[in-house]
Parts: C-alpha cells; sequence; structure tokens
C-alpha cells in the first residue's frame, strides 16, 4: 500500500478529498457513485471553456484546439492499450452505450441480442427497446448468485450462430465485482464470429487495466466522472470495422464520424490530463526509469490495485482493535468474502436496519457512503442474490487506512 508521504501527495491532486464544501469533513466512499475530481481536471476545463473558438476554422486558436482533440484521442487510446480503431467523446457513458447498442442491432443480421442480468440499465435497457422494435430477440446470460460473476461458461449457453450482438459488463455498480472480459468475447468469436461485442467499463475503469487489444471486442464505454475526472462527457473506443458501420450522422461526413455537432475541446483535455496523472502516479511509485508508456501505466494500475485490495481487506477483516465487516455479527456482505473478482467495494447489510436508514446514519458520522435497492438500476442483480436492499461503500486508491478505521467504527457503533 502506499506509505503516508506518497498519499498525502496523491491526495493533494484532487478536490475534496476529505473534506465536502456542504457538511464539512467527511469520508468519502461513493467512488462508485462518481470519483473525486482532479485538480488539473477543473484547471484545465475552466481554462479552456473561456476560448470562443471553434475546431475547423481558419485561424490559429482553432489549430490549436484541434491538436488538443487528437491529443485527448491519443492519450485515451493509450490509456486504453488500444493500437488502433476510433476514439470520440459523447454525452455521457449511458447515452453511448445507448447509441452504439441501437446501431449494431439495426445493423447486424444475427437475430438473437445476448447479454447478462449483471448489467447495468445502461445497456439491458437499449438492448431490450432495439431487439423489440427490430423483432429480434434479447436472451440474458444469468449470473452466479454465489460468486456475484458471469463466466463465459454461462454466456456459452445462450450463444449460437444468430448472435448479432453482445453486450458484457466489466464490473457491477452494485457488487463491485469484475468479470474476464477476454474469456467471454473470445467464447462469443468461437460461437458467432461476426458478432459485435460491446463493454461497458464505466464501473471498472478506475480500479483496473483496461487491455483493448487483448480483448477483441468492438466497443468499449468509460464516463469521465468515474475516472477522476467531470460530468458531461463519455469516451467510447471502436473498432475499425464497427466504426464504419451505419449510425445517426450528419450526411456527407467520413463513415467512421460518430461525434455530432461541435465538441467540447475542454472534455479531450480533461481526458488529457487524468492520462497525465497516472503516468506520473506509475513514475512516482516505481516506473521512474522507464520511457515506455505502457509499462509505467502498468506499474499504476498494479501499485492502484494493491492500495485498494488492501483497503478492501481492512474493511471486510478489520484492524488489531476493530472488527471488520466479516466479523461483525449484524452485518451481512454482500457476495463471497474472498474474490479475486472485487474490485474497490463492498456492499453490505445491517441486520434490522433497511440500507437507507445505514447510510443516513453514516452521514451523521460522516461517512459517505449510497444505499441501493430492488429500482430499475439495481433489481436484476438484487433479486438473484435475494436481497431487498444494501449499502455500498467504494473506495479508490486515494483513501486511507485512517478512512477505513472510522468507517468500522462507525459501522460498529451503529450495529450495536
Amino acid at each position: 500500500m502506499f506509505d503516508d508521504e506518497t498519499l498525502r501527495e496523491i491526495r493533494d491532486q484532487f478536490h475534496y478529498a476529505d473534506t465536502c464544501p456542504y457538511q464539512g469533513e467527511r469520508v468519502f466512499f461513493e467512488n462508485a457513485g462518481g470519483s473525486l475530481t482532479l485538480k488539473s481536471v477543473v484547471n484545465r476545463t475552466a481554462e479552456l471553456l473561456a476560448i470562443p473558438d471553434n475546431q475547423g476554422r481558419a485561424n490559429v486558436a482553432s489549430v490549436e484546439i484541434a491538436k488538443i482533440i487528437e491529443s485527448g484521442k491519443s492519450d485515451m487510446k493509450e490509456l486504453f492499450k488500444a493500437s488502433s480503431g476510433t476514439v470520440f467523446i459523447g454525452e455521457t457513458g449511458t447515452e453511448l452505450l445507448g447509441r452504439l447498442i441501437r446501431s449494431a442491432i439495426l445493423v447486424t443480421k444475427g437475430r438473437n441480442i445476448v447479454g447478462s442480468t449483471l448489467e447495468h440499465p445502461a445497456t439491458y435497457s437499449a438492448c431490450e427497446r432495439w431487439a423489440e422494435v427490430v423483432d429480434k430477440e434479447y436472451r440474458r446470460v444469468p449470473f452466479n448468485a454465489e460468486t456475484s460473476v458471469v463466466t463465459a461458461e454461462h454466456y456459452s449457453n445462450y450463444l449460437d450462430l444468430n448472435t448479432g450482438v453482445a453486450t458484457i459488463i466489466h464490473a457491477s455498480p452494485v457488487t463491485g465485482m469484475h468479470v474476464d472480459v477476454a474469456s467471454i468475447a473470445q467464447k462469443i468469436r468461437e460461437v458467432a464470429p461476426e458478432t459485435y461485442i460491446i463493454v461497458d467499463g464505466i464501473q471498472f475503469a478506475a480500479h483496473g487495466e483496461i487491455d483493448i487489444d487483448s480483448y477483441d471486442i468492438d466497443a468499449y464505454v468509460v464516463s469521465g466522472y468515474k475516472m477522476f475526472s467531470r460530468h458531461n462527457y463519455g469516451v467510447a473506443w471502436l473498432s475499425e470495422r464497427m466504426a464504419k458501420i451505419k449510425h445517426d450522422q450528419l450526411k456527407g461526413a467520413p463513415e467512421d464520424a460518430w461525434e455530432l455537432g461541435t465538441r467540447d475541446v475542454s472534455a479531450y483535455a480533461a481526458c488529457s490530463e487524468v492520462f497525465k496523472y497516472l503516468v506520473w502516479l506509475g513514475k512516482k511509485s516505481g516506473a521512474s526509469q522507464s520511457s515506455d508508456v505502457r509499462s509505467i501505466l502498468e506499474q499504476t494500475t498494479k501499485v492502484i490495485k494493491e492500495h485498494e485490495r488492501g483497503l478492501v481487506d481492512l474493511m471486510l477483516h478489520g484492524t488489531d482493535s476493530l472488527r471488520g465487516l466479516a466479523h461483525i455479527e449484524q452485518v451481512k456482505v454482500i457476495g463471497p468474502i474472498s474474490s479475486e473478482h472485487r474490485s474497490g467495494m463492498v456492499s453490505f447489510q445491517i441486520s434490522g436496519m433497511a440500507a437507507a436508514a445505514v447510510v443516513e446514519a453514516l452521514n451523521k458520522k460522516r461517512i459517505r457512503t449510497h444505499a441501493r435497492k430492488r429500482d430499475h438500476y439495481s433489481s436484476t442483480i438484487l433479486e438473484p442474490l435475494g436481497v431487498t436492499d444494501c449499502v455500498r461503500a467504494s473506495v479508490c486508491h486515494y483513501n486511507s487506512v485512517k478512512e477505513i478505521e472510522l468507517f468500522l467504527e462507525a459501522v460498529r457503533d451503529i450495529s450495536s
């Protein structure tokens, strides 16, 4: 895990690491709802929002803006480990997933669409709607309620040569469990090689390594505000073949152009600021002698995962003086206690208390968490788990051991 000095440097890169402008001091364990925002993102956004010029004009400002956009695209491809394909920005991650799924369903000759019950409504809502519009079958693969993940083997029972579109969620925003995208995509390709494979990476992006070159997929989507940036934009990577399918665009535009209207250059610049931060963290954590960006980012991923795993282990198993969630009699942890699939999150219940009441009690103790219940966001996950609601405590690499201790103290007091 990060030493105290490194963690101080990391936290200093972010706004509101330990305070809320409305509440004062607080512990932020609602990272799954949106990460902390880099100060550099806010500063760069403010600089560029003040500029009146747009790309595609015959002036020096426009030329510079075009360079910023291209740099943002290049940085995101590097971050995604994507040596081919195209990157573009849309309104939100949800909007991008909806647009990509719609376009793929409308062009595929395949008569069935496959996704899983682990997925967020950002994917399954679009799949249900457009499958119905064009009279195609939508199949949903049940995830394993014991492991809280879905696997290639699960998918195999729902695939056939007539599968035209398949969706995969990289990590669940309810349980935090991530899946093996590469093995699921490989199984899909074995059965239906021409399937358009679209991955929701929104929850996963802040916690693990994205390696698109190894996945053999057609689309991968993230949201800026869940990856140390800000709201109002999402990023999509598309394979070369998917980039050229028929889709909503201006007549006469290049066939692989997906952006509609004038782009917000500050969003592309924000992508670059996230990229720079992650490179800084990799160098700070042991890759200072390397000039290879991918090696540096691999080091970044390694230290982020190690730190978050340490925090989650403490949350589950406690310290010398504090019992962890897995050892408090009144607490039930959602999903397996030990799992290689857990990514920076523990969801739990306290006996005899509604999740919303637990969140309120934690708020009074200045611990920020979130309640999940059987609504349109979470019911397809909570129902198979036999859970009515739960509290989601989500950490990120800038959280500290002290914050875990404060959280465990608060849960101890509330549960007793």
